[in-house]
């Protein structure tokens, strides 16, 4: 039988799987992708905790996406940007940089098309996630955002993990623990 963990965040209850990710670590694997419910929520509560001035939520492909839409939604920003994970053929003078995970073993980049680029110029943003671990990917957005002249002015999540539940700079909703194996 699967080992479960069960979260509390705000009024809703969830059970997630534990899973390892390495020898000596197992995570609750948290997947935000087809939960409605958690999205809106997550949403409404965040809104409360975005900086007064900012133009754009900036979010990684792919769980942040949803919540990303929700809160421009909620927030009336009507346009937000996606972080991809690899280059398109679509895209114009694409920006990337390297970021490395704890869920994935293979290194991987973020990568900002121009055109989105282009529209961050000289911009405050704020970065949105599901979870914020060890911060891997946090710091490879922050340094895309930068590298396109953007200014990093808020950053979200629905949980953090770990050492991460310890930064000051991050606003979240509940604590998500790392599990020893």
């Amino acid at each position: 039988m699967l080992k479960t963990f069960e979260i509390k965040i705000g009024p809703l209850t969830r059970r997630l799987p534990i899973m390892p990710i390495s020898d000596t670590t197992a995570i609750a694997s948290f997947v935000l992708l087809g939960d409605a419910e958690l999205t809106d929520y997550a949403a409404q509560a965040l809104a409360k905790r975005v900086p007064a001035e900012f133009d754009y939520f900036v979010t990684l492909e792919s769980k942040g996406i949803p919540l990303a839409q929700e809160l421009s939604r909620v927030t009336n920003h009507p346009q937000f940007v996606v972080l991809r994970k690899n280059v398109k053929d679509y895209m114009v003078a694409p920006l990337t940089v390297p970021v490395k995970a704890i869920t994935t073993s293979a290194p991987q980049q973020l990568v900002l098309d121009g055109t989105d680029a282009d529209k961050l110029v000289a911009k405050r943003v704020v970065i949105v996630d599901d979870v914020i671990s060890s911060g891997g990917s946090l710091a490879a957005a922050q340094a895309l955002i930068e590298k396109a002249g953007a200014t990093v002015v808020g950053q979200l999540a629905i949980l953090a993990e770990g050492d991460a539940v310890d930064r000051p700079d991050i606003e979240f909703l509940a604590e998500l623990p790392l599990f020893p194996r």
